[in-house]
């Protein structure tokens, strides 16, 4: 039983344990994005209190991938959501290709994390390891926008992940 324990206790020495980015904000709620009959992803987004205030931060937006999507396709799709709500400029073009740099091809199971910081810092996590960030205030807004704005193209996804719609 001894010997047990000590590989218990050496096998947990060596693995690298994550804390969650999501640890410390609270659910707001969660959403699953469907396209036809395919499931893309289930998202959940959170805050320090389990409620959603636009603009306010810190706030987390977290992303399940169940099927596989390359990062280009993740950049094109992040373009063609700005350009619809009209929040496409030489910014984002600048955005995305700091996006590029930093999202990886994304694998069935994986996770997408953007959590933004009380200065409006926006920190992204791939399966819990920060992958890169983006300074500018600005991004934030229009980032989370693709989901969070009432403009957005799924409504029903947005109401469910700013809690107004149970699950």
């Amino acid at each position: 039983m001894k010997k047990l324990s000590l590989w218990v206790c050496l096998l947990f020495s060596i693995l690298p344990i994550h804390a969650s980015p999501v640890s410390d904000l609270e659910l707001v709620g969660q959403a699953k994005l469907q396209v036809w009959f395919w499931d893309v992803y289930e998202s959940a987004l959170y805050s320090p209190d389990g409620l959603y205030q636009v603009g306010s931060y810190p706030q987390a937006l977290e992303i399940k991938y169940l099927r596989d999507i390359a990062a280009a396709d993740l950049i094109d799709a992040t373009r063609e959501q700005w350009q619809r709500l009209s929040l496409w400029s030489e910014q984002s073009q600048r955005w995305l290709l700091t996006l590029s740099d930093i999202w990886p091809d994304i694998r069935r199971g994986d996770t997408l994390v953007i959590k933004v910081d009380q200065q409006g810092v926006s920190h992204f996590y791939h399966n819990g390891d920060l992958i890169g960030q983006i300074d500018e205030t600005t991004f934030a807004d229009s980032f989370l926008s693709i989901w969070l704005s009432e403009d957005t193209e799924y409504p029903k996804l947005r109401a469910r992940l700013i809690g107004v719609t149970p699950p």
